[in-house]
């Protein structure tokens, strides 16, 4: 039986784009779309209640049978404890002076489901709620682990999905948005494509590139029709996205880059290394102009902190319908063979 012990927090991503950057010499790019920046002022009043237990508690519960929900003031999703899968990720549309939604109910994930090639999840729920945030943790047989990490918050890095397992294998998981939102290929950046953007670069030509100098490459944002601030972006760590290719459309680039590329509008496949993690950020840290997350798969933090020294540029808002990627879903993809 597997012993089962808390890692060292994890710390979301919390950049924000100072002001100062619009004067910069590199040319700070307003939005079209104004996105919010990650803030303290997003979780005020948040925390969540998870089987029965809120405030501060960290401990052991009892895994019930059936999904339960993880309930904060401003995101809710359920979780199936066979598995630890996400279904109906949600912000509740609470008010906040970075709210994305406009007061609405928004739904975000129909589920984010992952694959175990026949491990099992049978322990107890670790569970630690504090503040803003909470954490879960269970394991299982061959050495499975899942892990999720969830901020009670209006915008930022919001939710993160950790599975190891014993075998060191990857761990497909599969994504499906909600009716209401799709995946698009973000025209804003797509026409800064190749420039270098940031707080220390002397040039949008050659950077040079550094941790604050960033490369502009093509971007893939999570939108809706209804809401002109909410914007989301899949975050993966040592997890790569199997390409599906009856989806795109295929948008081209001088620069051999192909994050666009096989893209369905509803759903994306990950395959994430064991101890990797698949979380998603929004508002802000899902616009900027950042590095990709380093390739760390023990105590890692989710995000550098960058303190306002990226680019953000934005995204339009309403998204044109030659941006949206389709279709929405395909089987191509589902049973390629793992990604090492």
């Amino acid at each position: 039986m597997n012993t089962m012990r808390y890692k060292p927090s994890l710390k979301f991503r919390s950049a924000a784009v100072a002001v100062a950057l619009a004067a910069s010499a590199v040319g700070f790019v307003a939005a079209s779309s104004p996105a919010q920046a990650a803030s303290s002022k997003g979780c005020v009043g948040g925390g969540f209640r998870v089987l029965g237990k809120a405030g501060d508690f960290k401990g052991t519960v009892t895994a019930p049978g059936t999904r339960f929900r993880v309930q904060g003031k401003y995101v809710q999703f359920d979780v199936d404890p066979a598995n630890f899968a996400i279904h109906n990720y949600a912000f509740t549309g609470a008010p906040n002076e970075l709210d994305l939604t406009g007061g609405r109910l928004t739904p975000v994930f129909a589920s984010k489901i992952p694959d175990h090639r026949g491990l099992t999840l049978t322990g107890g729920v670790e569970l630690e709620v504090k503040d803003s945030e909470v954490r879960l943790i269970r394991t299982g047989t061959g050495g499975l682990s899942m892990s999720i990490q969830a901020k009670d918050c209006a915008s930022g890095g919001l939710f993160q999905m950790e599975p190891e397992r014993g075998d060191g294998t990857r761990t497909r998981i599969v994504h499906r948005l909600a009716a209401s939102a799709f995946y698009f290929d973000n025209s804003n950046f797509r026409a800064k494509l190749g420039q270098f953007l940031g707080s220390t670069c002397t040039s949008v030509r050659t950077g040079p590139p550094s941790q604050f100098c960033v490369r502009v490459t093509p971007r893939v944002n999570i939108g809706n029709a209804v809401s002109s601030k909410f914007v989301v972006r899949d975050s993966a760590q040592v997890a790569t996205r199997v390409r599906q290719t009856a989806c795109g459309p295929d948008f081209t680039n001088a620069l051999g880059l192909a994050e666009t590329r096989d893209h369905c509008g509803g759903m994306s496949i990950w395959d994430v290394a064991s101890g990797g993690r698949m979380g998603m950020v929004t508002g802000e840290d899902a616009v900027e102009v950042a590095n990709p997350s380093t390739e760390c798969v023990q105590d890692c933090q989710a995000q550098n902190q960058v303190r306002g020294r990226l680019a953000v540029l934005g995204f339009p808002f309403p998204v044109p319908a030659t941006s949206k990627l389709t279709p929405r879903v395909s089987t191509t993809g589902l049973t390629a063979p793992l990604t090492r």
